[in-house]
């Protein structure tokens, strides 16, 4: 049971520990940090533990130096900066984190989210309910109308649980291993905690009074066809839980994304081999199904000229790109993935 915030711990230890990984974001980072300053519970009950997964020199000394200006001010019983000489993901820079915490809970959240004032109080309160770990609530302010980037990135507002806001019972994490340090990339590691978690029997609740705001970052154009890269993790999921994968995560293989790229391919080798009708309707075929899926992106998002172009031009690649990290992702990990 973990003790009633209202109280000082006896143990001198605190409730519950806060690891928030970071890498390059300084401005992102701080103003996360400010919002868990602001917590409603004791200051002696909880610690924040920030962890630099390689960051350059720069960064990690303005960081430090923020941090003494924040640690002096005593909100936080404990306010700590853990540095990763080489950068080796978030999975691995958690794991950093939790081997140094001293709190019963763990909570996580990322760098770039602001956590509500009672966001502590009222993951403890669902943790102390009976939770062996918990999901809170990660709200995604969009504009009226969103970019497909923002409505992409309003997904996590849905996710059943991911890292922006989780708490974990600390001897619980170290039953099961932690995170595995083979998601290299923020992408799939905490489902796949989320499934160990169910293998093992714990108790995973949903906490929707336990907030953090998500504001959606600037992103450069055509940043979905570099997101594409991320999807090589799946594929180490989908060898560690096939049926999970396949019921929470993705049901059926992109079979659009193959097409575009096997009627591509058509396109080029007939027109090779001299077989110029044949090479046509493949080529058309293939800026068919990239249209139907910019299609689908602009719908309910910006038709703004700008956005317009990026999606008709980035449904064309994404295919490919996909495609590739996936087979790269097969390879990698050993497993028949498509």
């Amino acid at each position: 049971m973990i003790p009633d915030t209202r109280r000082r711990p006896t143990t001198g230890s605190p409730v519950v520990s806060v690891v928030v990984a970071t890498y390059g974001r300084p401005e992102l980072l701080l103003r996360c940090v400010d919002a868990l300053l602001q917590q409603t519970i004791a200051p002696s009950h909880y610690e924040i533990i920030v962890v630099d997964d390689g960051s350059s020199r720069e960064v990690r000394e303005r960081v430090m130096s923020e941090l003494s200006k924040r640690r002096r001010l005593g909100r936080a019983a404990t306010l700590r900066f853990l540095w990763m000489p080489a950068n080796r993901g978030p999975a691995a820079a958690r794991n950093h984190g939790v081997l140094a915490a001293r709190g019963a809970v763990i909570a996580f959240t990322d760098d770039d989210t602001e956590p509500c004032p009672d966001w502590l109080a009222q993951g403890l309160q669902a943790i102390a309910a009976g939770a062996d770990a918990v999901a809170g609530k990660v709200e995604v302010p969009l504009p009226a109308v969103p970019t497909d980037y923002e409505r992409d990135a309003a997904g996590l507002a849905h996710a059943e649980f991911v890292t922006a806001n989780a708490f974990v019972r600390r001897d619980l994490l170290a039953s099961i291993g932690g995170f595995d340090e083979r998601f290299r990339s923020a992408w799939r590691e905490d489902t796949d905690l989320l499934f160990r978690l169910r293998a093992s029997g714990a108790i995973v609740r949903s906490a929707p009074l336990a907030r953090v705001v998500h504001p959606v970052r600037p992103a450069p154009w055509g940043v979905s066809v570099a997101q594409q890269r991320k999807v090589m993790f799946d594929a180490l999921l989908y060898k560690k839980f096939p049926r999970g994968y396949r019921r929470y995560v993705r049901p059926h293989p992109p079979w659009e994304y193959y097409a575009a790229v096997a009627s591509g391919l058509c396109a080029i080798l007939n027109a090779f081999a001299g077989q110029w009708s044949l090479a046509l309707a493949c080529f058309l075929l293939w800026l068919a199904i990239g249209a139907v899926f910019a299609w689908r992106r602009l719908s309910h998002t910006s038709h703004a000229p700008r956005h317009v172009a990026e999606m008709l031009i980035t449904s064309l690649l994404i295919p490919w790109v996909s495609v590739y990290w996936r087979a790269r992702g097969a390879l990698r990990f050993r497993v028949p993935f498509v």
